[in-house]
């Protein structure tokens, strides 16, 4: 295996697909606005580079896991970005989270310099992607996938083409719709058996092998058991972003989403108690307070 690819956005998401890349045999080149960052791929044999412009000119491939839909179009348009790079024929896998009509606009400026942009959001957390536990939900040009295929199989455990350019965000949205519901879920049946007096490691023992267990269920339950959402792999704040995104498609459809709606509150809830740098586990918590529930020391 071996190749140049690029990340862009080297956050939770992005330094562990950055990192399993070089563990995969590629020559990978970084980039972050944040020095630390770059720093700390450096230490796991990824070469920082200064800026998008230097990542796209160093790859064949360049991935991209942002924040917001601003850090995108500054990623594709600014000054430093990946249109001024030049590069005719590269591919921009873009993995972020991120509303369809501003993947749109960035698909059109690269196109406009010749440059391919998928859309390709992921599936999994932090802590999966450190493992390469993650799904690609592929969309956009087929041939563009098709080369791409060695990258995704770098970082991935399996990739679906779903199509035409947005198909793939729209799955992410129906994906992390199931994410939202079962992880408040997954707290909501650890407080009702903490609260019936049940202890918690038994608890994700025996739940988690029958039929009342989920994916979310076995991924945060154990930060529920120990009642730690300190060390996250998806932040409540930034998931926030994802729960309007979700809620802004199913609205333009006329979608109801009632299971959703109700689990936003608890999301609201968990950001206003000071857990937005915790993990979105922390709506246990959340969900023992308003049981009158106090763990044993």
């Amino acid at each position: 295996m071996g190749g140049k690819v690029g990340v862009i956005g080297l956050g939770i998401m992005g330094s562990a697909i950055a990192t399993n890349l070089v563990r995969g045999g590629f020559s990978v080149a970084g980039y972050d606005v944040v020095a630390e960052r770059r720093q700390l791929v450096a230490e796991r044999g990824v070469t920082p580079a200064a800026s998008a412009r230097a990542v796209a000119e160093a790859s064949d491939v360049v991935i991209t896991t942002l924040p917001s839909a601003a850090a995108l179009h500054d990623t594709v348009e600014g000054a430093d970005g990946l249109v001024a790079s030049g590069r005719r024929g590269l591919i921009v896998v873009e993995c972020s989270t991120l509303p369809i009509r501003d993947k749109e606009r960035a698909r059109d400026a690269l196109a406009a310099a010749e440059i391919v942009l998928l859309d390709c959001p992921l599936s999994g957390t932090g802590a999966q992607a450190a493992v390469k536990d993650l799904v690609v939900y592929g969309s956009g040009d087929r041939a563009a996938y098709d080369r791409c295929i060695p990258v995704f199989d770098g970082f991935s455990r399996s990739a679906y083409y779903l199509g035409a350019f947005g198909n793939g965000s729209k799955m992410k949205f129906v994906a992390n719709l199931l994410v939202a519901i079962h992880n408040v879920s997954a707290a909501e049946a650890f407080v009702l058996g903490m609260k019936a007096g049940l202890d918690p490691e038994t608890i994700y023992k025996v739940v988690g092998d029958g039929a009342g267990s989920s994916r979310m269920f076995q991924v945060r339950g154990p930060m529920m058991v120990k009642g730690d959402y300190a060390d996250a792999t998806m932040k409540i704040e930034v998931w926030q972003k994802d729960m309007k995104i979700i809620g802004e498609f199913a609205a333009e459809l006329g979608c109801p989403t009632p299971l959703f709606s109700a689990s936003a509150s608890i999301y609201t809830a968990a950001l206003a108690q000071g857990h937005g740098k915790e993990d979105t586990a922390s709506v246990c918590a959340v969900l023992e307070r308003l049981a009158d529930l106090h763990r044993q020391a």
